[in-house]
């Protein structure tokens, strides 16, 4: 496995943006792309269109969606005695929300908090009390400022998890590597891809508000009319204690995860076969994936207009929408080499 850019991928991880706030995401990747294309652009939604074009005029579009933003929250009410109270812009489950250490982003700068829920702490509660899970909507943030936090937060400002970057073994954990592993892999791949693939027109695309609804993903995908259109995205890794082998959805460590079926979508068949012979050429090690749930990016472009060709490539994620967030790097690696091979052979 050749030397990963680490540095990158801790700074797209740590860095805070959730749906409709994802410009700190997108700033951070302006400055890794110049000289990839031929083209950039930032459209209403605040999505970044990267465009590099083919050797020919009319060529086919291929087009790479890789949405910036992590589930979070936004400040909803601010309590007379400064508790911040909040609306998630994502789905979370509220029991991995105790006691969790956050970072409040406003317009004047990031102030550390923490999140707990309302009620009474162990030594006043009863053992009643302890079997209740809060709702995600009795969780609140204390800044440690009292009232004075109604004047450095407004409502709309927002909260993200804080919790740093990881190695482990051969794992990386983190907040956000849903899903920013997509946005290191559009830009690693194009370094990667060099001067190859210049058969298609190729646009990468860091898309916004993908946690609520494949929102920027559909309109950076009407503007864009793809041929084909590739999701690049986590899926589930649940090869855990206490999932049967059956909802495991992907092994880690067993390659990148050629995505097949979700709530939002069904590949392109002859895609799909494409991708996983290519795979099976370059001895690149995958595995086909389905969700009963959820969706992605890629659903977006097969529908954008008159429709696309479309799959997924995706990378096995334990305790997903958690701030242990947990890849494979031979799994990350897979998927980059995927995409390089596939845009290559273009």
């Amino acid at each position: 496995m050749s030397k990963m850019n680490t540095e990158l991928l801790r700074q797209l991880c740590e860095i805070p943006g959730v749906p409709g706030h994802e410009d700190r995401v997108r700033d951070l990747i302006m400055g890794e792309i110049e000289g990839l294309f031929d083209e950039v652009t930032v459209d209403p939604m605040g999505s970044l269109l990267c465009r590099r074009d083919a050797e020919k005029p009319n060529a086919p579009k291929i087009m790479l969606l890789c949405h910036m933003d992590e589930i979070g929250f936004l400040v909803c009410h601010i309590s007379d005695k400064g508790y911040l109270y909040l609306q998630p812009v994502g789905g979370f489950d509220p029991r991995n929300l105790f006691s969790r250490r956050v970072l409040v982003c406003t317009d004047d700068g990031d102030f550390k908090g923490v999140m707990n829920p309302s009620g009474k702490p162990i030594h006043i509660s009863s053992a009643e009390d302890r079997k209740k899970i809060p709702e995600v909507g009795e969780f609140y943030v204390d800044l440690g400022m009292g009232e004075a936090s109604k004047d450095v937060v407004k409502v709309g400002d927002y909260v993200v998890m804080d919790e740093p970057f990881i190695e482990i073994g051969d794992k990386f954990v983190s907040k956000a590597l849903d899903n920013r592993i997509a946005c290191w892999l559009g830009i690693e791949m194009m370094r990667k891809l060099g001067s190859k693939g210049r058969g298609s027109e190729i646009h990468v695309v860091f898309t916004t508000q993908e946690e609520v609804g494949l929102r920027g993903a559909r309109t950076s995908a009407f503007k864009v009319q793809p041929d084909i259109g590739i999701g690049i995205d986590t899926t589930l890794a649940c090869d855990t204690p206490g999932v049967p082998d059956k909802d495991a959805t992907t092994i880690q460590g067993r390659g990148f995860g050629l995505h097949v079926r979700d709530s939002s979508f069904i590949a392109d068949k002859a895609l799909v076969r494409e991708i996983e012979a290519l795979a099976i050429k370059n001895s690149i090690p995958y595995q086909r994936t389905m969700l009963a749930a959820g969706g992605q990016d890629g659903a977006a472009a097969q529908q954008a207009a008159a429709g696309a060709r479309a799959v997924g490539i995706v990378v096995g994620t334990r305790y997903i929408h958690t701030v242990t967030e947990m890849i494979h790097k031979t799994d990350l690696q897979a998927a980059l080499d995927i995409l390089t091979a596939y845009l290559a052979d273009q």
